[in-house]
Formats: C-alpha cells, sequence, structure tokens
C-alpha cells in the first residue's frame, strides 16, 4: 500500500474565460476518477524511498525499495581543517593521505590517529593523489600546477612540470610509469621511473579528467565537454601495413577507442573492479555549460579579480591585490551541474546506466567490502550504495556538502572524503549497532485523534534483534516546540494504540538494535487517526443568467435539436487556505469540471463552490424566497453536484432568493453531521410577455408624400424593455430605437416614419422584448392612397 494522501489542496474556480477549456482538459479526467470513500478515519502511511527521504536517519541507511535497514559504521575520523578535500590514499603501513585546499595542502593521518602536514605548495589545490609500491606519495596541483613526488621521510621535489593549466588525475602503471591527465589541451603526459616526462596521447576533447588501468595493458580515460571513455593501449600500436623491413621497429601513432559515449558532459571517476566491469560517473547536460559553484573563504580588504577557467567553464578567482595570487586564492569552483549518471560497462564492452539523479552531483566512486558500488554525491554530502539489482541506498548523510572521495584501508574500513567543509569519516565495515529514524512532521490539518501505529519490517524479533516505534504530537508545525513526549516503545507490528495525545501534527520515530543474527529493518508504517469533524463551508454561489439550463458535463440534453451552448458563470471562493496549513502536502482527491450550460428558455439555474475540511461527501438542500416573504421554500433535496436547474414557469414573476444548504450527514453518524449554508444574490423571474399598447399608423396628409408615422407604447411589469424590431408587409425584421434612444426601462415609447410607400394597403408588425427575452407582438394597417394627377 502506499501513503495515504491527505486532504486536497482548496481549490480555486477558474475565471469564466477558462471554464470551457477546463472542462475540456478534465472530460477524461472525470472518467476515470473514482468517488473518495466517506470516513473520517484516516491512515497516514509511509512506505517508500520519497516518504523516508523526508526524515531524519542516523546510523540507519534508507534502500530504494522503501526499506529502512542498519547502516555501515560511519563516523569522524579527522578533520583536516581545509575548505575541501579531492583525493585519499592509503600506504602499506596504513598511513591516510588526503589532498586539497585552499592552498595546496596533504596531510598524513597514522593508524594511532596522529595527523601531520607532508605536502604544501603554493597552487591553489592538491588536487590528485598516488602511492607507489615504496610508498612515495606523487602529489599534482592546480591550476598550473606541477606533480611533485614526496618520499616516506618527507623528501618534496617536482618530478613532472606539463606546463599545462590544470592537472586533473593520475595514474600508476604496474612498471612505475606515472600518467598525468591534463587540460585545458586535453592531453595525457607519461613520467617514467628516470624522472623524464612526454606527452603520451593528445585528444580533440579539453580535458582529461579522470584515468584508471584496466589491468590488460590498457589505460582508461574520462574527457570533457564529450563525456566521452577511452581506451587508449599502453604499448603504441604499429601498421603492418606501411611498415617496411628497414623500419621494423619504429612505433606508430597512439590511438585511443571510445569505448562509450555517455550522455553527460564530464566524466568525473572511473573505477574498474575484479571482475572485468568498469564503472563510471558522469555530469552535467551536454550543450549546457553551466558555471560552476564558487565557495568563498575570507576576502582581503583590496582585491583583484581575474577570469580562469575549471572543467571547461568560465570562473573567477578573487585574489588579494598585495598579495601572491597563488596563496591569496580563496574561492574553489565545483560544477553545477544538476543532473548525474553513474554507468556500469561490462567486461564485454556492453554499457548500462545503473544509477541516474537529476538533483545530486556524482564526484567519486568507491567499493564496499560486499563489492557494491560506493558513489560520492553534492551537494547534499552524501555516500549511495548501489546494488546489483538497480536497488540504491543512501547509507551515510554528512553536514558537508560534498563527498568527493574513498579509500580503503587493509582491514575493511572504507575512509570518505568530504568539501565545504573539508573532513575525513570512516564508514564500515561493521554495522551501526544502533540506529534511529525520525519521520517526517505530519500534517493532519485538523485537531484529530491518534489511533493504532501499525508497521511491517523483517528479522525485527529474535537473536537480540530489536524494533521499537514511537509517537509523539503537538499542535505547532515545529516538533521541538512544546510537543508531548516520545510514547512507547510499540513493539508489535500488528498495531498497538498509541498514547499521544490528540492534536493537528504527529511524528513517529523508530529505533533498530542489531543483534546475532540478520539486522532488522522497517518497510512501512501506518498511523491511524480521526480528524475532529468539520462544518463544510460554500465559498461562493453564481446566479445564471436566465434562460441557461446547466447539466454535467457530457450529458446528453433530450430532444432531436442540438441545443445551444453557452459559457456559465462560475462561483470565485472566497475562503483561502486556514492559518498553518501546508500546501505542499494537500492533493486533488476529485476531480469537477465546470458543468455544461445551455439555451433554454424558461430555465433558471445555480452553480456554487463548497468544501469540507475532512474531505467528506457533501449533499445539498436547496431553498427560495420572494424578496417580500420571511419563509424559505425548499425547491431540491438530496443534490448531489454543485449545481442545479430548475424550470421557472410554473414560479409567479418577481425577485427571488436562494439558499444552498450542505451537509456532510453521509459521512458521519447520525447525530454527527454538521451543515453550512449561505444565500444567494438577487434574481428575477420573468416569464410573462411585455405589452403593447396604443399603436397605430397615420399617413401623411400629403398625397405626394407617400409616408406613414407609427406610433405605439411597450411596457412590462417585471423587467426593463430592451428591443423592438418591425416589419413592413412581411419583409425583413429592422431594429427600432425607442424615444429615448436607450432600451432601459420597463416602459418605451415608439415612433417612426415610413417613407416611400406605394399606394395601397399596408401591414406594419412590430415585436417587442424583455430582459429575459419575453416577445410581444403587433400589427397595425393602414392605407396610402395614389398620389392625384
Amino acid at each position: 500500500m502506499r501513503k495515504m494522501r491527505t486532504r486536497p489542496r482548496e481549490r480555486r474556480c477558474p475565471s469564466r474565460g477558462q471554464a470551457a477549456a477546463l472542462g475540456m482538459v478534465l472530460a477524461a479526467l472525470v472518467a476515470w476518477a473514482a468517488p473518495v470513500a466517506a470516513e473520517h478515519t484516516r491512515f497516514w502511511r509511509q512506505a517508500d524511498y520519497e516518504d523516508f527521504d523526508k526524515g531524519i536517519a542516523h546510523g540507519l541507511a534508507l534502500r530504494s525499495d522503501g526499506r529502512i535497514v542498519l547502516a555501515p559504521k560511519f563516523a569522524p575520523f579527522a578533520d583536516a581543517n581545509l575548505a575541501y578535500l579531492w583525493a585519499l590514499r592509503v600506504d602499506s603501513k596504513g598511513n591516510l593521505y588526503a589532498a586539497g585546499g585552499t592552498n595546496a595542502k596533504v596531510l598524513r593521518v597514522d593508524p594511532a590517529g596522529k595527523m601531520s602536514t607532508v605536502f604544501e605548495s603554493e597552487e591553489l589545490t592538491a588536487q590528485a593523489l598516488t602511492i607507489d609500491k615504496n610508498d612515495n606519495l606523487y602529489v599534482a596541483t592546480s591550476p598550473d600546477g606541477k606533480v611533485y613526488k614526496v618520499t616516506p621521510s618527507g623528501q618534496k621535489s617536482v618530478v613532472f612540470d606539463p606546463k599545462m593549466k590544470y592537472i586533473w588525475d593520475l595514474a600508476l602503471g604496474a612498471d612505475g610509469t606515472l600518467y598525468v591527465a591534463t587540460g585545458d589541451t586535453g592531453k595525457i603526459f607519461a613520467v617514467g621511473t628516470d624522472g623524464n616526462g612526454a606527452e603520451f596521447y593528445t585528444s580533440n576533447e579539453t580535458h582529461i579528467r579522470a584515468l584508471a588501468l584496466d589491468g590488460k595493458g590498457n589505460l582508461l580515460a574520462g574527457t570533457e565537454p564529450n563525456g566521452l571513455v577511452l581506451r587508449i593501449p599502453l604499448a603504441p600500436a604499429r601498421d603492418a601495413s606501411k611498415r617496411g623491413a628497414a623500419d621494423e621497429s619504429k612505433p606508430d601513432s597512439r590511438s585511443a577507442y571510445v569505448i562509450y559515449e555517455t550522455s553527460k558532459r564530464e566524466i568525473t571517476a572511473l573505477l574498474p573492479d575484479a571482475a572485468g566491469n568498469l564503472y563510471v560517473s558522469a555530469i552535467g547536460e551536454k550543450g549546457r555549460a553551466a558555471a560552476p559553484i564558487v565557495q568563498t573563504g575570507a576576502q582581503p580588504q583590496q582585491q583583484l579579480t581575474t577570469p580562469t577557467t575549471q572543467a571547461g567553464q568560465n570562473i573567477t578567482v578573487t585574489i588579494g591585490a598585495t598579495a601572491n595570487p597563488q596563496q591569496a586564492a580563496t574561492f574553489v569552483p565545483f560544477p553545477a551541474a544538476t543532473s548525474s549518471s553513474v554507468y556500469r560497462i561490462a567486461a564485454d564492452g556492453s554499457p548500462e546506466e545503473i544509477w541516474t539523479s537529476r538533483d545530486d552531483i556524482a564526484y567519486a566512486l568507491g567499493l564496499s567490502a560486499e563489492g557494491n558500488l560506493l558513489v560520492g554525491v553534492g551537494n547534499q554530502g552524501a555516500v549511495i550504495e548501489l546494488d546489483r539489482d538497480r536497488i540504491f541506498s543512501r547509507l551515510a548523510k554528512t553536514a558537508s556538502e560534498q563527498v568527493t572521495g574513498f579509500a580503503r584501508a587493509a582491514n575493511g574500513k572504507l575512509y570518505v572524503a568530504t568539501a565545504n567543509p573539508g573532513k575525513v569519516f570512516s564508514l564500515g565495515p561493521e554495522l551501526e549497532s544502533e540506529g534511529t529514524f525520525e519521520s517526517q512532521t505530519f500534517d493532519a490539518r485538523l485537531f484529530s485523534h491518534w489511533g493504532r501505529l501499525t508497521w511491517w519490517g523483517e528479522n525485527t524479533a529474535g537473536a537480540g534483534a530489536i524494533a521499537e516505534l514511537y509517537v509523539r504530537s503537538g499542535n505547532t508545525s515545529d516538533p521541538e516546540d512544546s510537543w508531548s513526549l516520545w510514547s512507547g516503545p510499540y513493539r508489535d507490528p500488528k498495531g498497538e494504540q498509541t498514547q499521544s495525545p490528540a492534536s493537528r501534527f504527529a511524528q513517529w520515530k523508530a529505533v533498530l538494535r542489531g543483534g546475532k543474527g540478520p539486522a532488522p529493518e522497517i518497510s512501512w508504517v501506518d498511523l491511524a487517526y480521526l480528524p475532529k469533524n468539520a462544518a463544510p463551508r460554500i465559498d461562493g454561489i453564481a446566479i445564471q443568467d436566465p434562460g441557461v439550463r446547466v447539466s454535467g458535463f457530457g450529458m446528453q440534453q433530450g430532444g432531436a435539436t442540438i441545443p445551444t451552448p453557452v459559457q456559465v458563470r462560475v462561483p470565485s471562493a472566497a475562503a483561502s487556505l486556514g492559518a498553518g496549513a501546508n500546501p505542499q502536502r494537500l492533493e486533488v482527491t476529485r476531480f469537477e469540471p465546470t458543468p455544461q450550460g445551455i439555451v433554454q428558455k424558461g430555465f433558471q439555474s445555480v452553480l456554487w463552490s463548497a468544501e469540507d475540511p475532512n474531505d467528506d461527501e457533501l449533499i445539498y438542500t436547496i431553498y427560495y424566497r420572494g424578496e417580500a416573504e420571511k419563509d424559505w421554500k425548499l425547491l431540491k433535496d438530496k443534490v448531489e453536484q454543485k449545481f442545479y436547474s430548475w424550470d421557472t414557469t410554473s414560479m409567479p414573476d418577481g425577485p427571488y432568493y436562494l439558499k444552498i444548504v450542505a451537509s456532510d450527514e453521509r459521512a458521519n453518524p447520525p447525530g454527527e453531521a454538521l451543515t453550512a449554508e449561505r444565500e444567494s444574490e438577487r434574481f428575477v423571474v420573468d416569464n410573462t410577455p411585455p405589452e403593447i399598447a396604443g399603436i397605430t399608423a397615420t399617413p401623411s396628409s400629403s398625397t405626394a408624400d407617400a409616408s406613414a408615422t407609427v406610433r405605439f407604447n411597450a411596457s412590462d411589469a417585471t423587467s426593463a424593455i430592451v428591443s423592438a424590431y418591425d416589419s413592413l408587409d412581411a419583409g425583413d425584421w429592422t431594429l427600432v430605437p425607442p424615444a429615448g434612444e436607450v432600451s432601459d426601462s420597463p416602459n418605451e415609447r415608439y415612433e417612426l416614419v415610413l417613407r416611400k410607400l406605394t399606394p395601397g394597403e399596408h401591414t406594419l408588425a412590430v415585436r417587442v422584448y424583455d430582459q429575459f427575452d419575453n416577445v410581444a407582438a403587433a400589427k397595425v394597417t393602414f392605407n396610402i392612397s395614389a398620389a392625384k394627377k
């Protein structure tokens, strides 16, 4: 089961211009919308990663298949007192080395935990590290950096200066050759054991960002900006077709084979495993060169701003105007990419995307003690573990913004490097003995009684494993602000009645303790609650124009003639969300398309908007009364929709009011139902046609004129006269203006002159309309004399 969603966001009625479009959009949805159960008892369920990720875990891992389990033990190991760390390595004696900046620095932490500085230079950052079999440390600095060698005794020397803007990564071959990845011209250099360096490979890419050796005589490289994974033979290839007997020993040009072109812009890490798989992390969308995030430290008062480049991106480094630029630089760029992917390239070369995220940035790859892939991500400083069945777990979340490196010691302990700030943590291999998880705060939105807590998980009893749950409640959104104490523990997964006091907000906590057997885990948690019944609310009433009949969307009116559709006027919701409501947790649970309107004489229609805080199903009763009357009369009861149309021909003409009463009686026991009511604006019923009186036609006294003057009066007892038309001798109808030019009165006088009439008898017909489209007709017959000769 999924978590039960809470009360929907208060729905806003569309404007008149949106009504038709809304009806069309929702037509398909309403056909599939199921009625909401009319129950007050609700269940707050948390059962998936999205739910659990909103809580706070300590010592617990959150799995993407919706389980909470004990995590590998995660503990602070060393505070580097640096802004960031980029690389970790462990030597044969168990010493841990951490490289970062600013300024470029490498720290050593011995097995006893003593920390010392073994390398420091004027460059901005120590970007990459590697260690040879004699525990010599090789440090690459950037930008405008060099490759340094630090011996176990602490002697420091420059072993290679590539004269390149950036040095991104180092890889050490089995024969002691050091490979150096650079930018911004995408070159790889090879430095021999004799200290001589030479260009190894030149690419068409801007940067070679990551290096790895596959153990089969190949160097692997990841690039930017096309996100390529390259395989470069360590031994140069020979082209036999171009080789003669005289140059048999002459090597041909070195070439690379593209193993895979990722969909991302930049490769951040490469990691081969023992089974021949290659794991690749990549970030950023191609064609979208987002500026990197820059972190800043203390700045001198007088500053100089200079442009530079990081990973193909333009950035700005601010330095003190009087300081050494390499020493005073206080900014370190991090990619501002908003998406990441991790790929697995199998031994046969077939690629597969095994993890992707729109929000996390993958910086580093590692392997757990069980051989599962670990991903260090930012900018939430988390360690993600990927199982082979596409399940991932968030093992740990640090206070730093990025996880940037991994290194494994001989005892199986994994070290984790972070940035902003730069720290080192240890991870595993043993599990935490105890972990806690606090759920997100749940807002029932109404004062509620809390019922049974039901949950399920594996390995929660026996062999010393324990799972205990607790509940607390309160009336503020902050759980630390005067809430109740935690009630519990609740140990029965089948459910126990909670003891937390009735309130609006609640939260649960799980405590897992490991034993000798499999570690306990939690799969889902249900908390039952009964909101206090609240009265419905009618937000607005819209009386339609007279002569409009309203029906549900898609309903056909009877009769063979297709009725003329009209746009209905929807009511505006006057009320807004209550104070303290959390709009993020409100979801629409019913689809209510705007009803259809058609022209039908004599009908009157009304629409209203209404909500129930408990989301109860509502039923409506409609009353009416005349303007001069005191008592309400029943017009219609047991109305289920939010509109009603009725034939007004049985009602006397005159002004009226409606009253809509909403009741939640169908969702509540007898005696507990609540109602709300609202009165409409004044409207008028007028089904009586106007009257035409005093119609006369007076021919001109001059036979030469051949004209006649027609006069008549029109009146209506209830509404204004809006138009009049005449037709001479069954000709076209012509609009006739009243004597005052504007038709706006219940009594109007008309006078018109008919000219150029032929001699003989003529008949003039007139029609008069009132505001409710009622019509009256009359005629007058007259003679025009022939002109005398």
